[in-house]
């Protein structure tokens, strides 16, 4: 899995990344500002792209932040169970 994290979806180094996982049949996770950019429209049906429609990069930043956080509780979650 290819978690992929761009303010404006253009960035041609994550674009890149991009089409090199789905050569290796990854899912990608996209985490995209704005409009999504380039990298929207070469997301398959399988992958997941978390989209901020703001124009502001530090909003969209702030949005991708606690996005990551939220991922990593529920890897956590998933790897070694709730802290209850």
């Amino acid at each position: 899995m290819l978690l992929a994290i761009s303010t404006s979806g253009n960035s041609a180094n994550i674009i890149q990344a991009i089409q090199a996982a789905h050569d290796r049949e990854m899912i990608v996770v996209a985490l995209t500002g704005r409009d999504g950019g380039g990298m929207a429209s070469l997301l398959l049906p399988e992958d997941v792209e978390i989209r901020v429609p703001a124009n502001v990069t530090a909003r969209i930043q702030e949005v991708h932040l606690l996005a990551i956080h939220c991922l990593c509780d529920l890897i956590d979650s998933q790897l070694f169970g709730s802290e209850e």
